[in-house]
């Protein structure tokens, strides 16, 4: 079938709307009409060519939409049932998985070796982030689909699919944050803001913000962090210790892949205190640290991927949080876009004047 997408053909380049061929599911796979994506850093990384990859690709992997079709074998989805679309492809059955960590999955599916992605010439499109979703539809494997109820508006829920799942799963499944924690989150943006949520709502005390926009910092306190401040500012550090009794604090989130948040983390912990790192920086990015200090206060550098997320256990859980007003999810939304206008889109994300932006599928 014929789709419309969004595609990167070069690096740093502005991405073009083509039509594109998509391959019908095939055993285990299932046919997605996305309504929502929404713009993940990620996304931006990969089409600057911070990581590397093949193109031509098509980007996106934080979407909804509704299941059209389903290929043979297909148990846990029918036509008709409204879906979020995440990049966690998992097997259930490998090292990994019997260990519940999905998103570590060793298998190799056939997606993986034959994307359904294919230009009318017959050329090879690649399913970016194993999704492919800054297009009309998707062609996924249904362990990357988890059900959000009929009466949830799919610009929300789309955001689900990853800078919800990676920040509030960072500080729930990786960290196991709780009451008396004390915590500091670097970076708040979509993913940075959803770590604030949820500490706040596991009873963390304080949940200190840190973000060098003024703006960003003003929605951290909408979000749940009790305090707030800018790196910039000199005497911050020792503030945050003010706060926790001279110690530091117990978890900090770097949800940004920026070098100089990840290299000034550890100044905030305390003894036993960990770093938290979420946000992906780009290839080749390293950072130094004291090994003797790290053992010597049992500190330690902790690698959350994706918030360790089981999706179809957690997403559950947050939609339930959301109904019952204790996630904000609304609010994460700045704009809204069609597909035709999401380099415009991707813009306002890069230079900061976004916290979410969705593109629209009519």
């Amino acid at each position: 079938m014929q789709i419309k997408a969004a595609i990167c053909r070069a690096f740093g380049k502005p991405l073009t709307i083509e039509t594109l061929e998509l391959a019908p599911p095939r055993r285990g796979e299932v046919l997605v009409d996305l309504k929502a994506c929404a713009i993940c850093h990620s996304d931006i990384s990969y089409a600057e060519g911070a990581w590397g990859g093949e193109l031509p690709a098509v980007y996106g992997h934080e979407a909804a939409g509704v299941v059209s079709a389903v290929g043979p074998g297909v148990t846990g989805v029918v036509p008709g049932d409204h879906v979020v679309v995440t990049l966690i492809r998992s097997c259930g059955h490998c090292h990994y998985c019997a260990r519940q960590s999905l998103v570590m999955c060793e298998e190799v599916f056939p997606l993986d070796q034959q994307g359904p992605l294919a230009f009318a010439d017959g050329g090879a499109c690649e399913q970016g982030l194993r999704t492919g979703a800054f297009a009309e539809k998707v062609v996924v494997h249904e362990s990357q689909l988890a059900h959000v109820p009929a009466d949830m508006p799919f610009d929300v829920a789309s955001l689900l699919a990853c800078g919800v799942i990676t920040g509030f799963g960072a500080v729930t499944n990786t960290a196991h944050v709780s009451a008396g924690h004390a915590v500091a989150i670097v970076g708040c943006g979509g993913v940075g803001l959803n770590a604030i949520q949820g500490a706040a709502l596991a009873g963390a005390s304080p949940v200190i913000a840190l973000d060098l926009s003024d703006d960003k910092l003003t929605a951290a306190r909408e979000f749940g962090a009790t305090h707030a401040f800018s790196p910039a500012d000199p005497d911050h550090a020792k503030a945050i210790k003010a706060l926790t009794q001279g110690r530091g604090v117990d978890f900090v989130f770097v949800t940004v892949g920026v070098e100089a948040a990840l290299a000034s983390a550890p100044r905030y912990i305390t003894r036993n205190g960990s770093v938290i790192v979420v946000g992906m920086p780009a290839n080749g990015v390293r950072i130094p640290y004291d090994p003797g200090k790290l053992a010597a206060l049992n500190q330690k550098i902790i690698g959350s991927k994706m918030g360790e997320t089981r999706i179809r256990h957690d997403i559950p859980i947050l939609v339930e949080h959301y109904q019952k007003g204790r996630l904000k999810l609304d609010e994460l939304i700045t704009a809204r876009y069609r597909l035709e206008e999401i380099n415009e889109a991707i813009a306002t994300v890069k230079n900061g004047q976004a916290l979410r932006n969705v593109v629209i599928f009519e």
